[in-house]
């Protein structure tokens, strides 16, 4: 079995970072092998962190552009002196959750460390989790949190190189790998909450640290899934899920030929039940 470490960074959250210990401490088989990038010496670790590795780093602000090409320079840095000590490296914001197909029946660890030669950079197929506002109540942050959401958007925004091999240098965002082509797994999935509550994340944008650093168009932006998983007519996930992946495998954006560009028709999907549970 491989020796595989997760990694990110955080700023100013209570809800995602314990979940996300608490998913990839279990899938890569203890907390000592992820690290946290504490954006601040004036952030802390939730209370059950275990033996998570933690790095502080001084809160610098920059707007939001520039502040996400450094972090992407900062993750890649940090991940390649990983690799003395790890085989592979997951990379992810605080809030995506990269999970295993459960009919494959095998976790995380298990099935990165059997993939025969695999490319310097892998990536999952993006779902981006949003609540149903007529369908579905308030989060219960308590509860697994694929248990009270049903659907997703299909999103190239999401389907990003979070797995690597060796080391590599991530863009932006963490949505390629400069200099590569992108893979994405027939396996795995990458879903993103940071919409997952309406509550919780229209109420991000009175952040003033956010606010202050050009983050309120954005934020807008990602705002606007809850009225397009609220009006769409999903799709069965199974029945799409290998059409997304050859369409975002196909469709490029001029402007970055390794990313996948955005499907036509912001194609919303059920998220099939066997996920529930899983994060």
């Amino acid at each position: 079995m491989k020796a595989i470490c997760a990694l990110t960074t955080v700023r100013n959250d209570a809800l995602f970072l314990p979940k996300w210990i608490e998913h990839y401490g279990t899938a890569l088989g203890g907390t000592e092998n992820l690290v946290v990038i504490l954006d601040g010496h004036d952030q802390d670790l939730p209370e059950g962190a275990g033996r998570v590795n933690v790095i502080r780093l001084p809160h610098r602000p920059l707007p939001r552009a520039p502040a996400m090409r450094r972090r992407a320079r900062v993750m890649s840095a940090i991940a390649a002196g990983l690799y003395h000590y790890f085989d592979m490296a997951i990379a992810t914001d605080v809030d995506e959750f990269l999970v295993v197909d459960p009919q494959r029946g095998v976790g995380l660890r298990e099935y990165l460390s059997g993939l025969v030669a695999p490319p310097a950079a892998i990536s999952a197929l993006g779902l981006d989790v949003g609540q149903h506002l007529r369908e579905e109540a308030p989060l219960d942050p308590t509860r697994p949190f694929l248990d009270q959401r049903g659907y997703a958007h299909v999103s190239a925004r999401y389907t990003k190189p979070v797995v690597s091999t060796r080391p590599v240098t991530w863009g932006s965002g963490m949505h390629r790998v400069k200099g590569r082509n992108f893979r994405i797994d027939p396996n795995l999935f990458l879903f993103h909450f940071g919409m997952v509550d309406y509550a919780r994340a229209t109420g991000k944008t009175a952040d003033p640290d956010r606010l202050a650093t050009g983050w309120e168009g954005h934020l807008d932006r990602r705002a606007r899934l809850f009225g397009l998983i609220t009006n769409a007519q999903p799709r069965d996930g199974d029945a799409y899920f290998a059409t997304a992946r050859r369409w975002q495998s196909w469709l490029r954006p001029p402007y970055a030929w390794n990313k996948p560009a955005m499907i036509p028709g912001d194609p919303v999907v059920r998220i099939p039940a066997r996920f529930r549970g899983l994060v």
